[in-house]
């Protein structure tokens, strides 16, 4: 399938302002390059019924998540959301489109956990901070007025590394009874999730090297500040992957990109779960870039695979 031409025009247009490569400026410079750039892109926001920032406590602090309520009654699904940002960029201003569009679409709550970022804080950090979050969300969801029997996971690319691996470790602490309540998802939403390490002789790597958005380049740099060592990558907490056992996990649909140098890991962990006997939907956007679904409003194939999501949650 050939690439979308207002993909293609958005690359170009990215190309054109010939922007320095984040692995070459100071990373201070290189956050306020990526969130500055994609601001300019003005994305637009749903309303909602309400927005709310809370604080839930874990033992480095507090995590800050904000809640996207939509209008009615309630209680509420929830959705819990993880962004994207190869664990380095963003914090939860930057997803009020994705979420706000998520929330109207749904018509769940939509919590948005602002987890730790790398390098500062290394591997676990983030996945403990997702953890703890949704342990949190789990356990005192009628205070937000959510359905604690009806709770998803979801996030794109590194947050869809940490929605696949939170649900692994929920998995297991329910199963190891340190979870104090009932721990059961009822789905992930992986969107071109991030679930290996590193590893450039990946058709879909070669193919999609330059020019497509996120390179591999970036890929290593990412992996690089998100790690204290190579020996992490092979973590299955860091690379989901390469989990020996993804039986027991809930039901998923995993959202890939064509031309998406993370494609063919998508695609192999759909495939492992489901040989572990886990539901799988696998859909395959073949005309789209890396990150497409927070271009709302730009590309028409993120409209849908918000109502894709809205869709399969409601199954």
């Amino acid at each position: 399938m050939e690439l979308d031409p207002k993909a293609k025009a958005l690359l170009t247009a990215i190309a054109v302002a010939g922007e320095p490569d984040i692995s070459i400026i100071p990373l201070d410079v290189a956050r306020e390059q990526v969130e500055k750039g994609y601001a300019r892109m003005r994305i637009p926001v749903k309303p909602v019924g309400s927005v709310q920032d809370i604080s839930i406590p874990n033992a480095e602090g507090e995590i800050p998540v904000r809640i996207y309520t939509p209008e009615g009654e309630g209680p509420f699904p929830v959705i819990v959301f993880f962004h994207g940002g190869g664990w380095v960029f963003f914090h939860l201003d930057a997803y009020d489109p994705i979420c706000t569009h998520l929330c109207s679409a749904t018509g769940y709550i939509v919590a948005s956990v602002d987890y730790r970022l790398s390098p500062e804080y290394k591997f676990p950090a983030a996945s403990d901070d997702c953890f703890m979050a949704t342990h949190w969300i789990i356990e005192y969801c009628k205070k937000i007025n959510g359905d604690p029997s009806r709770l998803f996971l979801a996030g794109d690319s590194a947050g869809g590394n940490l929605a696949a691996v939170t649900a692994m470790r929920l998995r297991d602490a329910s199963a190891g009874e340190t979870l104090h309540t009932n721990a059961q998802i009822r789905g992930q939403i992986l969107i071109y999730p991030v679930t290996d390490y590193y590893k450039p002789e990946k058709s879909s790597y070669t193919e999609f090297a330059e020019g497509y958005g996120l390179t591999k380049g970036a890929m290593k740099w990412f992996w690089d500040k998100y790690l204290e060592s190579e020996t992490d990558g092979t973590n299955p907490q860091a690379a989901p992957v390469l989990a020996t056992d993804l039986t027991g996990l809930p039901p998923a649909l995993v959202i890939v990109s064509g031309y998406d140098p993370l494609r063919d890991e998508g695609i192999a962990y759909a495939e492992r779960l489901q040989e572990a006997g886990v539901e799988v939907k696998l859909s395959v956007y073949g005309d789209m870039i890396h990150g497409f679904i927070s271009y709302l409003g730009i590309l028409k194939q993120a409209k849908t695979a918000i109502d894709e999501i809205a869709g399969w949650v409601k199954q």
